[in-house]
Parts: structure tokens; C-alpha cells; sequence
């Protein structure tokens, strides 16, 4: 009789385990922003600490930076200011994406307030999804150097108001993209990936980025002049030209 009792005590053991372990390997996807999240540990004082509430929401915005006003071609960032009434500090974060030295062609927005216990509301969320390709790379974290990515266009013969979707330039996948610095030597050479992107680490200083040719596509893009900044991974987009017309 003891001997049956200790087994049925042992299988029910057993079949904890195994859910417990079931349970574990099920929960694989990466968390998305949400419109609520529980109080952290300890309150939150500083806006650097407001903003990090709300990245470890979305581990993708991983690397983002703070909005600039003199970077050109700033495709991701984020912003936080003090606020009375909704939350000790409202937090915007921008995703963009296709040409953003000129402004982004796309772009989602969201804003949060977060209470001065850490908890977090989702104020406004607007904007198509977002690519895949286009969220801030987390291998970009830390590091100093440049990221970019090759684009072409017009995809399409006619333009439309507002753009069509379907005509966004498309990745230049393969383009070989010379990095030289502020006295003409070559600091790097990188190939595109297939989203068309690559990430490069160099030092700080001043550097001309130079797209080579890619068959297929009758103009190369134009070599761009950029800043490196101590820390900092710089963005920048290459635009070829396909030749549609």
C-alpha cells in the first residue's frame, strides 16, 4: 500500500514538471508594446529612466536613440518630456522607414505616459506596421560607427498623392558601399544584405559613403558626407535609381 502511494506521489511530481516545462518553451514571442504595463521596482525620476521603462516594453527598439535636430537622415528615435496630469514623463518613440534623408516616407509614432511609479499608458499609437527591417538594430547598441540602407526608386511609372504602398522603393541587396575618411582613405568596404542594410564600426570622424554600381539599376546612388558620433551608430540611405519612368 505505501509502496503504491509513494508511486502516485511520484508520477503527480513528474506530470508538474513536464507542464512546468511545456509552459517555459510556449512562451517564445517577443513581447510588443502594450498599453499598460505593472510598476517597476522603485519610482521613476529621470526622463533616461522614463525611457527605458517604456523600450524594455519592445526589446526591438533596442539601440534607439534620442531625437536629434541637427542628424539628417534620422530614421529612428525617441523623446521624453516632463508632464503634469497624465504621468511624470510623456514618451514619443518613431519608427521610420524609406527615405529618410528626406524626412521617412513612413513612419509609426507611439506616446506614453509613465507614472511616476514606473506604470505606463499607451496615450496614442498611429502608423502603418512596421518592417521587419526597419526597427533600430539591436547589433547597432553601443557601438560607434554607420548603418545604413540601399533603396531604389521610382518603383513605379506614376506617383501618386498620397504614395502608394505598393510603389515604395525596394532594397538594393549585393551593392558594394566604399566607406572612406576625411583624408580619401578607405576606412571600410561592406556588401548590402538582402533588405538592402549594412552597419559598419568606426571611428568618430568625418566620412564620405560611396554606393558602387549594381546591375540592374541604371544610376548609382550618390555618395553621401556624414559625421560618426562617439557611441553612436549614424543612419543613413543610399538611392539608386532604377529608371522607371
Amino acid at each position: 500500500m505505501r509502496a503504491r502511494i509513494r508511486a502516485v506521489v511520484l508520477f503527480g511530481s513528474l506530470i508538474l514538471v513536464v507542464s512546468a516545462c511545456a509552459g517555459s518553451a510556449a512562451s517564445t514571442e517577443a513581447p510588443r508594446p502594450s498599453d499598460s504595463a505593472p510598476p517597476s521596482a522603485g519610482p521613476v525620476r529621470t526622463a533616461e529612466e522614463a525611457v527605458q521603462r517604456v523600450i524594455a516594453t519592445e526589446p526591438r527598439l533596442t539601440g534607439i536613440q534620442a531625437f536629434d535636430t541637427g542628424l539628417i537622415g534620422q530614421s529612428s528615435w525617441y523623446a521624453a518630456t516632463p508632464a503634469s496630469g497624465v504621468g511624470a514623463f510623456v514618451v514619443e518613440i518613431q519608427v521610420g522607414w524609406g527615405d529618410c534623408q528626406a524626412g521617412c516616407i513612413d513612419h509609426h509614432t507611439w506616446r506614453y505616459a509613465v507614472e511616476p511609479d514606473g506604470g505606463l499608458r499607451l496615450l496614442v499609437e498611429e502608423g502603418p506596421p512596421v518592417p521587419a527591417d526597419a526597427w533600430p538594430s539591436p547589433a547597432g547598441a553601443g557601438k560607434t560607427g554607420l548603418r545604413g540602407v540601399a533603396m531604389a526608386g521610382p518603383v513605379c511609372p506614376v506617383e501618386t498623392t498620397p504614395p502608394d504602398p505598393a510603389c515604395a522603393p525596394r532594397p538594393v541587396a549585393g551593392a558594394t558601399v566604399t566607406i572612406r575618411d576625411s583624408s580619401g582613405q578607405v576606412a571600410a568596404t561592406v556588401t548590402t544584405g538582402p533588405d538592402g542594410s549594412f552597419l559598419v564600426e568606426l571611428p568618430v570622424g568625418t566620412y564620405t559613403v560611396v554606393p558602387g554600381p549594381v546591375e540592374g539599376l541604371m544610376g548609382t546612388a550618390p555618395a553621401v558626407s556624414t559625421e560618426v558620433v562617439d557611441g553612436r551608430v549614424t543612419d543613413l540611405t543610399l538611392d539608386y535609381d532604377t529608371g522607371i519612368r
